[in-house]
């Protein structure tokens, strides 16, 4: 339906499709995307969120419902409960989703995961050598050997493995090739290229992809599959992932409405739309089913989405200035770039300083309700008088409280809780003064 919408507009001359146009199309670009979801193991490490198993399985379920082709439940190795967490997650049975978990370049982690009953296993490591210097505190010797015999223990053990690499968006080619070789020669399927702080530009990530593909072709007598795993804390996930894409990667890495650490990751909900709309490939995903997705996860987290994020925020699809209301009277394709209910939402229009008198004129011809020019105006001017009368200091107040509460779920333990908690468990006072809470 949303093709044959736009095919219909630019055949007959109403608008232009650039992202159309031949010279446009990357030569490398896939006919088809699988989408692998973090949520479950990436998205919950958003500071102080919490998901109940309950709200896990029904975020996975739904996952599994729209068409996502990898979901990643957990990490197992982190704790015993992480660990039952993510065996009674992968005994659930999904209809269209393979169940993956993570685990370090250890057998322990490895363990973790087989003993969870995962036969789809994502080690990762980091390679640069700011991480081999202050984080694994490991020569690039050692961590290859680690990689390799983790690699092909999981193969041996029957699991479908993939490489991650931490990072990789610093760490130089040479390094990468020889980690990602090192890898596939040890067994793994997939190799995923993360740029975990988010520093790479779309035109770095086309280079960095090209040249990864290009290597790694001369070096193997077979082709791995690559993947991609984006941040956000330059606000370029999203257009990151897509580059990869027009470089020919066919594995993406998303969480919903973009959770993750710091900033986030790149959202499955922008990244889905945009492959299917801006690029016309099958990503297997049901876009009809993106919103209810989305609106389950913002519950799970307890933490609320912009208000103008896109695709599924509040204003996403909403209007007040009055030229803008016409337009969509006249037309709704004037000011949207595919239609809502696509993905099950609706239009919403507001009257404010903006305007409001198209708005005025359609909703009394609906209703039957034959009105003067003046008296038009004056519903508007009475409408607008009531919002500006409006308490802006109160309605400023109640904000403050509301993001002042916001911050208290946040916040997790206080200080003194947490010196409380070392206390009885040690039998130690601090020597330290505790920090002073808010």
């Amino acid at each position: 339906m949303r093709k044959t919408i736009f095919k219909k507009l630019e055949a007959e001359g109403l608008i232009a499709n650039y992202n159309r146009l031949r010279k446009n199309l990357p030569p490398k670009l896939p006919k088809r995307v699988y989408i692998w979801d973090e949520t479950l193991r990436e998205g919950v490490q958003t500071p102080t969120v919490f998901l109940t198993y309950v709200e896990k399985v029904k975020l996975a379920k739904l996952l599994d419902e729209i068409g996502v082709s990898i979901i990643n439940v957990g990490f197992p190795a982190i704790s015993e409960e992480e660990k039952n967490a993510v065996r009674k997650i992968a005994n659930e049975g999904f209809q269209q989703a393979k169940i993956a978990a993570s685990a370090r370049a250890t057998r322990e982690d490895v363990d973790a995961c087989l003993e969870s009953g995962i036969r789809e296993i994502s080690i990762f490591t980091p390679f640069n050598g700011l991480n081999l210097k202050y984080r694994l505190k490991k020569s690039k010797e050692q961590v290859l050997k680690d990689t390799v015999e983790c690699v092909e223990y999981a193969k041996k053990h029957g699991a479908t493995v993939d490489f991650f690499l931490e990072d990789a968006g610093r760490t130089p080619l040479q390094d990468i090739l020889q980690i990602f070789e090192a890898a596939a020669k040890a067994g793994a399927d997939r190799l995923v290229i993360a740029d975990t702080v988010g520093f790479l530009r779309p035109l770095s990530m086309r280079y960095l992809v090209s040249h990864v593909r290009y290597g790694l072709s001369q070096m193997l007598d077979k082709e791995v599959p690559l993947s991609v795993h984006c941040h956000n804390d330059f606000g370029l996930a999203t257009a990151n992932t897509l580059a990869a894409v027009e470089e020919g990667i066919t594995y993406v890495h998303t969480c919903i409405a973009g959770f993750g650490e710091r900033a986030g990751v790149a959202p499955l909900e922008e990244v889905v739309v945009a492959l299917e709309l801006l690029y016309n490939i099958d990503t297997g995903v049901d876009v009809k089913k993106l919103y209810r997705l989305v609106q389950q996860a913002e519950k799970s987290f307890a933490l609320p989405l912009q208000f103008h994020k896109p695709i599924v925020g509040e204003n996403a699809f909403s209007y007040e200035v009055d030229e803008h209301v016409n337009g969509m009277l006249a037309h709704p394709l004037i000011y949207e770039p595919f239609p809502p209910e696509m993905i099950e939402r609706e239009i919403q229009f507001y009257i404010g300083r903006g305007g409001g008198k198209h708005l005025v004129e359609k909703r009394l011809e609906a209703a039957g309700i034959k009105a003067s020019s003046w008296q038009i105006e004056e519903i508007v001017r009475r409408i607008r008088a009531v919002q500006e009368s409006l308490d802006k200091g109160g309605a400023q107040m109640t904000f403050y409280q509301i993001k002042k509460l916001m911050k208290e779920l946040r916040r997790g333990l206080t200080e003194e809780e947490f010196w409380r908690i070392v206390e009885h468990v040690t039998k130690q006072k601090p020597k330290i003064q505790p920090m002073p809470t808010e």
